[in-house]
């Protein structure tokens, strides 16, 4: 088998298995009442703070930036980020929350999926 389509079946393994958990992320934003039906204003999602925080909550951000921009990058089949470290963020903002660890550990485990590649 040629390393160019080894290099294809590992890409197309790490796209399904990061859709799994942004699916899981959105799920999991739903079942603790985290997922909005309304969008930020446009100003808050031109905002390039990190996680936007400045003016929205991370939440949001994951909801109307994140998931957005991972999806669009599976679906054109473009390089996903190599090294991110969301989890940190994620750990900072609802650490305190024990019912909240399970969305947490969904973030450990996209970051180490996505550093891993």
């Amino acid at each position: 088998m040629s390393t160019k389509l080894e290099c294809k079946k590992v890409y197309a393994v790490l796209y399904i298995k990061t859709t799994e958990k942004l699916c899981q992320l959105e799920d999991e934003l739903k079942v603790h009442g985290l997922w909005s039906k309304e969008a930020p204003s446009q100003e808050a999602m031109a905002n390039t703070s990190p996680f936007s925080c400045e003016v929205m909550s991370f939440e949001n951000w994951v909801q109307f930036i994140f998931i957005p921009k991972m999806n669009q990058l599976i679906i054109s089949k473009s390089a996903l980020p190599s090294s991110i470290s969301i989890a940190p963020m994620a750990h900072h903002v609802w650490n305190a929350q024990s019912h909240l660890q399970p969305l947490i550990m969904i973030f450990d485990d996209l970051d180490n999926l996505l550093s891993e590649q």
